[in-house]
Order: C-alpha cells, then sequence, then structure tokens
C-alpha cells in the first residue's frame, strides 16, 4: 500500500500544477464593481486606464455587477491590483465566453462595450489652484490616472486639439469672478485673485475679463463640436452657458468690469447658442452668490441626512452611452452642496438627458448631451464627499471614501472617450 502513496500525492500534485496553469495561461481578470466585490472603486477605474495605456483592449460590462471590467490576465496587472487594493476575480476563457455570452442575450439589460484606448485628459484650471479645490483633480490623483493642467493661454492659442476629454474646473466664465464680491469683496484672495485676472486678459489682449472668458468658453464650445468631450462641474457648468448665451452682451456691473451692464441684457441673450440650458434668467445683483435662475441652491428644502438623487436606468444594449454614464453600485447617490448645486429641470434644453435626478425637488444633479461630434456633462456640487465645501475648509481625504458612488460619476466620464463608438439608437 505504501508504493501507491508517493503516486497519489504526485497525482494531486499533478492536477494542481494543471489547474494553476490553466488560471496563468487561458484566463481573464474581472473586475468587480458591486458592493460585495470591490474594496476600492475609484482606483479600479484607474487600473483599467493603466491597462489601456499599454495598448491593451478592456471590455466594459455594462449593468454586470455594477458595471464590472474585463482585462487580460497577466502577472503584471494582478501585481498592480494587489499594489493598489483593487479587488479581482480570474476567469477561465471558458468561464469568460460564457458571461459574455449571457451578456449579450437579448433578454438581459446588459452589455460589452470595448475600450481600446487611454483617453489623453486635460483640466482646464488656473496653475496656481490648490489640488483639493476640484473633486475631478482629486479623483485623478487618487485613481493615478495622468492629466495635464491647462488655462486661457493654451485654450486661447488652439492647444485643445490634442485633448481627448476636458474637465473646466469650478471657473466662472461670466467675468464676475466667481459672484465673490458681496462676502468677499475685501478678502485679500479675493482682490489679488481679481488683479491676476485683470493682468492675464490684458496680456492676452482682452480689455475686459468677461470678454476674455466669453472667448474661452467660445473655444471650448467649438472643441466640443469638433468631436471633443467635455465635463463640468458646480459653477463651470451654468456660467458656460451664461458665457456662450451673452456672447457679445454686457452683463457685468462696474465692480467687475469698469462700466455699466447693457440696461436690456437679458432680452439679448442667445439660448441658440448654449449647450443645456435655456430661457433661464440672469441674477443682476453683484451681491447675491449666484449666477441665475438656473441653480436650485437656494430654492431647496431637502434636508442634508435625506439628500440623495437618483440615477436612471437606460437600455444597455440600445443606449450604451447614458447607461456607461450611470454605472454604479447603487442607484442612489448622497446629494452635496456647491455654488451650482443642482439644475432647474424646466430650464433644461429637452434634448439633454437627465441621468441623475432629486424627482420631489423638481431638479437634476447629472446630465449630458450631445454638440455637434462632441458630447458634454453637467454635474452639479463641489464634492461628493464634502457635503457642504466653503473657501477655506481642508480637503477630502478620499482614502476615507474609496468606494464613494458621487465620485464614481466623475470617473464613468473619464473612460467614456475610451469607448469603441456606436450608433446611439434613442
Amino acid at each position: 500500500m505504501s508504493l501507491f502513496k508517493p503516486l497519489g500525492r504526485s497525482l494531486v500534485l499533478f492536477l494542481f500544477y494543471l489547474g494553476s496553469l490553466q488560471s496563468v495561461l487561458g484566463s481573464q481578470l474581472l473586475i468587480p464593481m458591486d458592493f460585495e466585490g470591490q474594496k476600492n472603486h475609484l482606483k479600479a477605474y484607474g487600473i483599467t486606464y493603466w491597462v489601456l495605456q499599454k495598448q491593451q483592449k478592456v471590455q466594459w460590462l455594462l449593468n454586470y455587477r455594477g458595471g464590472a471590467f474585463l482585462l487580460p490576465d497577466l502577472e503584471e496587472t494582478r501585481k498592480e491590483c494587489q499594489i493598489r487594493g483593487v479587488s479581482f476575480e480570474v476567469l477561465s476563457d471558458g468561464e469568460a465566453a460564457g458571461l459574455l455570452e449571457a451578456i449579450a442575450s437579448p433578454s438581459q439589460n446588459q452589455e460589452a462595450v470595448i475600450l481600446e484606448k487611454a483617453p489623453r485628459i486635460a483640466v482646464y484650471s488656473p496653475k496656481d489652484k490648490q489640488p483639493w479645490d476640484d473633486a475631478v483633480t482629486m479623483v485623478l490623483t487618487y485613481a493615478e490616472i495622468p492629466y495635464v493642467t491647462i488655462y486661457d493661454e493654451e485654450v486661447l492659442s488652439d492647444g485643445l486639439a490634442i485633448y481627448d476629454w476636458l474637465h473646466l474646473h469650478h471657473e466662472d466664465f461670466t467675468g464676475q469672478f466667481g459672484k465673490f464680491y458681496g462676502a468677499y469683496r475685501a478678502a485679500p484672495w479675493y482682490i489679488e485673485g481679481k488683479r491676476l485676472a485683470e493682468q492675464r486678459a490684458r496680456k492676452l489682449g482682452y480689455d475686459k475679463v468677461s470678454e476674455q472668458k466669453g472667448a474661452v468658453a467660445e473655444k471650448i464650445r467649438r472643441y466640443v463640436i469638433g468631436g471633443g468631450f467635455m465635463f463640468a462641474m458646480c459653477s463651470a457648468t451654468d456660467s458656460f452657458d451664461i458665457a456662450l448665451a451673452a456672447n457679445g452682451v454686457d452683463i457685468c456691473e462696474p465692480m467687475f468690469d469698469g462700466d455699466p451692464s447693457q440696461a436690456n441684457y437679458q432680452s439679448l441673450l442667445d439660448y441658440d447658442r448654449t449647450f443645456a440650458f435655456t430661457d433661464f434668467t440672469l441674477e443682476r445683483s453683484p451681491l447675491r452668490y449666484e449666477f441665475s435662475s438656473i441653480d436650485m441652491t437656494s430654492k431647496r428644502g431637502v434636508p442634508k441626512d435625506t439628500d440623495y438623487f437618483a440615477l436612471m436606468e437606460f437600455s444597455a444594449k440600445w443606449d450604451p452611452v447614458p447607461t456607461m454614464l450611470t454605472q454604479n453600485h447603487t442607484a442612489l447617490v448622497k446629494g452635496f452642496m456647491g455654488q451650482t448645486t443642482a439644475f432647474v429641470r424646466g430650464e433644461i434644453k429637452p434634448t439633454v438627458i437627465v441621468l441623475g435626478e432629486n424627482r420631489g425637488n423638481g431638479e437634476a444633479r447629472y446630465i449630458h448631451g450631445i454638440k455637434g461630434k462632441g458630447f458634454f456633462t453637467f454635474y452639479g456640487g463641489h464634492d461628493p464627499e464634502d457635503y457642504q465645501h466653503r473657501v477655506g475648509d481642508p480637503k477630502t481625504e478620499l482614502d476615507l471614501h474609496p468606494t464613494s458612488p458621487g465620485y464614481r460619476l466623475i470617473l464613468n466620464n473619464v473612460l467614456f472617450p475610451a469607448a469603441r463608438k456606436k450608433k446611439q439608437k434613442t
């Protein structure tokens, strides 16, 4: 009997070896994105971007386990996941094929979208801004996704063309210096910021900051129409559209640009030029921290502990674009405030898709649309994990929020340009 014991042990070792060999040579990595399966959703996007940088294709499994990613199984990818704390599962080629076949079934509201290339990312932001002033730069840094910071000089010199995705920092494109005049006009940072903006405008050949910012908005508009992807949060959303509507119209009071606004400027707005909003009314008072009627901040009666918005559900096979942008491990996302917190539903153009809303409060939080050959997404609020961020508040530590649903929406947009384009059905 003892003669068979070594043979039995050898057989076990051989079978174990065969199983290990199959997992290495004939397998793929699944990055789950559901609540139970993933311990760091934000860094999982960074892994996906890292794989794309290596000229490898990734499949984004829409509506499967929170929007999971299917990657080629390489030892270096496994190690990178382990280093970054990203959960992964190993699937044999047969298991992966079976999964994709199930996803392709017409009975499933799921789809596999191929991601082909790591998008080149630019963030439109002043060079002297602190990185924690902007949620997008914070989450890109945390997820280890590289980006380039550009500002007015680069935009006006046609530097946008080399980028696939552009984020607009919490900017004021109207030339009213963020409408901070009422509360902060005596603050040293406000005075210095205004001086530097006026100096920059003159250097670039403009008499007023409003004219220079309007020219920047127009360049960005052309970038999107030509096929670019643009993402904006907080005040960059409505102030961008206001600047487009007010092209050639003086809407600034004397404390902003040294001369009076045009008396009838409201009637001169051209809503045909805007991306998302229409029929809005501008806020004339320089003392109010508000640009227009678009924003819901002062109209909200939602308590903090019940402030959530719901993500809309779309057909993954028929409408893959909005489905990509709403991938998450929860359908309810915590609300958060900003200078522009949410958008009045009645002032959103009918061609724009609402991706997330607080229906009870009549507000949209997250919207998307097509302009020319390009796309834009507007996301209300300042910081998804800082309910009411104020000037001078400390930065958000994303190590404390690695599964943040609100930050995931930003990263969905980052990967969106990597997708192989399909014609949208609706």
